[in-house]
């Protein structure tokens, strides 16, 4: 407009503080997710497991429908460190095939588009724009995992009584935790995948990659050398023993086979799981391996030599 018609004038709009800038993003983000009914889809079948677990919390104590089914509830799962366990393992299998559905475009589109201008030249920096995208997966994988995991477990302490509840207050860290450092590990992953693939459906197999071959390659290594040393080539296998270490059911002799020795006699040899520090250390080394990857793609412009 001319500026001699004196018809502009201060922005008074809703104004958004600095810590808070990058929410835009998702907030856009999620919109396009949920337009998706095969996401949606998906999204719905990972409460499957949650809702039979909550049954089965709910069955233990309930006298009248445990006689109406005709069980014992000797033959139900216990409620303990070992069911909560497992269920993280599910939880966390079902959050992984969604985020090979939801984050291979999050960052490609913007790159295969030219965006990230766009962004960065706005009151935006690198690390809050991966945040922005990050909190998407942050988001959903929340509400499928950890909080459906601390709302069975209330729900359990509420039917089992307060000596429950005191006594096994110790797994709401573990439950917590637990699915926190996986969804860290899948959000800085799946990112830094999305940020160097620009096809959506290579992503998905780049993903899918990154953890199905080293678990194939990890259990050849196995089976060929009588250990389970190979486990810290895959991601999942570590992961386990986190979840494992964190309910406090990590145990190093995993187990005991049969081999023949020189001699040609049968001997027992002990496999032993690799040490709990070097699980962290591998989920902790691909996250920071993803970091720096984000770190090298993520730039407003691109200078090809």
């Amino acid at each position: 407009m001319a500026v001699y018609e004196h018809l502009y004038s201060a922005f008074e709009g809703e104004k958004h503080s600095a810590w808070s800038r990058f929410l835009v993003i998702p907030r856009y983000a999620l919109r396009e997710v949920f337009k998706s009914k095969l996401l949606v889809t998906m999204f719905i079948l990972c409460f499957i497991y949650p809702l039979v677990a909550a049954i089965l919390v709910y069955l233990h104590h309930n006298a009248n429908a445990l006689s109406m089914l005709q069980l014992n509830v000797r033959e139900l799962l216990p409620i303990d460190a070992s069911f909560f366990r497992t269920f993280l393992e599910i939880q966390g299998a079902f959050s992984f095939i969604l985020t090979v559905l939801i984050a291979p475009p999050l960052i490609s589109r913007d790159l295969s588009n030219n965006a990230l201008p766009l962004y960065l030249c706005r009151p935006l920096s690198r690390t809050e724009y991966v945040l922005g995208k990050m909190a998407v997966i942050v988001f959903l994988l929340s509400v499928v995992t950890w909080v459906p995991g601390l709302l069975i477990f209330f729900f359990q302490a509420s039917q089992g009584g307060f000596d429950w509840l005191w006594a096994n207050l110790w797994m709401i860290w573990a439950i917590f935790f637990g699915f926190t450092v996986w969804i860290i590990l899948l959000s800085l992953l799946s990112l830094a995948v999305s940020a160097f693939v620009k096809w959506r459906v290579v992503a998905s197999g780049a993903l899918l990659g990154l953890f199905f071959i080293p678990s194939a390659f990890a259990q050849i290594v196995n089976g060929l050398f009588i250990t389970h040393a190979g486990n810290l080539m895959s991601m999942w296998a570590s992961m386990n023993s986190i979840w494992r270490g964190l309910f406090g059911l990590f145990d190093r002799q995993a187990a005991t086979v049969r081999a023949r020795g020189a001699n040609r006699q049968m001997i027992e040899l002990v496999m032993m799981e690799p040490p709990l520090w070097a699980s962290w250390l591998v989920i902790a080394l691909v996250c920071a391996v993803c970091v720096w990857l984000l770190t090298r793609k993520v730039r407003a412009y691109e200078v090809i030599g």
